[in-house]
Parts: C-alpha cells; structure tokens; sequence
C-alpha cells in the first residue's frame, strides 16, 4: 500500500462565556474567532491540494464544534464529512462545571482526583489513544481506497477533525511517551494540525506539527474541552 498521512485537526475556538469545562456537552458551538479559524484552515488544506496534495478523506467528532471546523474545508476541497464517533472528546467528570482550584479543595470531588496518572477524572489515556488510532488505521486505508487509479506523486491524505486531549494522548503514545502530562504543556493549539505519516506498511514513520492559524491565536480563550 501506498505512504499515507492522517491530519488530526483540533478545532477552532468555541464559544464559552461562562468558561466551563465543556467536554461532549451539546450545542458548544464555534465563536466568531472560531469560524474565522476554521475558514483559514480550509484555506490551508485547499492550497496544499492545489499543490498536489490528494486529501480524499474528511472525518470528523459528531460535537457540533468539530462539526462546525470541518465544514468550510468540506466545502473547499468537495468532500463530505464523515462522522467518527470514535475521535469525540474524552469524557471528564468535572463536565459542565468551571474548574478552579476553590472547586477542586472541595470533598465530594477528591475520590476523583486520587489517580492523575490513569487520570482518575476521566476516560483513561490509553483508552483515548486506543480509539483514536483504531479511527485514524481506518481512515489511512480510506485515504488509500479512495485515492486508487490517481498516480499522483504524493500520497493519499485524510483529515479528522477532533479534540485537544485525545490528539494530544494519541500523539503521546505514538512517540512512545508517557500519556500522563501537564495540561498546560500540550502542544495542541486550536485548528492545530498532528500530521501521523505512515509507510507503504502501514506502520508509523514520523509525527509533525504545525500551527497554520497561529496568526489568530493571541488573545483566544484558553479554556480545555476536558
């Protein structure tokens, strides 16, 4: 099979005025910084098709932000979005709440905090990483299926567009780093792109990054999804 690569699309800011901790809450939708986020990126993955890149394949999370980023590169590069109920956002327990250091002294929130390793808090890391690149294998032979009869001189690409923990765990294992981390310290920025490029055996060659929107970054809000 041909060399293959997966572009893991975090998405773009939502809006969350009250700075919870939204999670797989519904209805998190993209603010107006978000749309325009979402818009550049589009931009990018249509130049890079213009280019010679052949994107054949677009997943997404079913969450409405998620949604919301991929539609304008749906548009862009005529693809439809397929729904990946696998690559949605980790399940938190604190959901819903906004998160604070007041909020965490509280006792009827310490039997979730004991384990910061597995994390006690939520779905497991490596349980995360393991539905992500379960997605992500299927998406690469997606690519590949869709992209057969071109001989172009790249190989077939696809694009799923999830979220900052569950890119971030998965970029972790495939490193072969340990999955237990400081939130603050991920390298995932919105409508970041975690480009998993695989040889012709299907096996992981090289992980790389970059921050195509980075321009529209300052100033953004900083609250995590989970």
């Amino acid at each position: 099979m041909p060399q293959a690569t997966v572009h893991l699309l975090r998405h773009g800011e939502v809006h969350n005025p009250d700075g919870v901790l939204y999670g797989r809450l519904p209805e998190f939708h993209l603010s107006r910084l978000g749309q325009e986020m979402a818009q550049l990126l589009a931009e990018y993955f249509r130049e890079r098709a213009a280019a010679g890149a052949r994107i054949t394949y677009l997943a997404a999370s079913p969450l409405v932000r998620a949604q919301e980023t991929a539609a304008p590169t749906a548009d862009a590069l005529h693809l439809p979005v397929h729904t990946d109920s696998r690559i949605i956002e980790a399940q938190n327990y604190f959901e819903g709440m906004k998160v604070s250091k007041a909020e965490l002294r509280r006792p009827r929130h310490w039997p979730h905090l004991v384990n910061p390793l597995r994390p006690s808090w939520g779905e497991p890391y490596k349980e995360q990483a393991a539905r992500m690149m379960a997605a992500i294998q299927d998406a690469r032979l997606q690519a590949i299926s869709l992209a057969a009869g071109d001989f172009g001189a790249d190989g077939p690409e696809a694009i799923m567009v999830s979220h900052q923990l569950p890119i971030w765990a998965t970029r972790l294992s495939a490193e072969g780093r340990r999955l237990w981390h400081d939130p603050r310290k991920r390298e995932c920025t919105l409508t970041s792109v975690t480009s998993l490029v695989f040889d012709d055996g299907g096996n992981l060659a090289d992980v790389r990054y970059s921050e195509p929107a980075a321009a529209l970054l300052p100033g953004a809000a900083s609250t995590p999804g989970a």
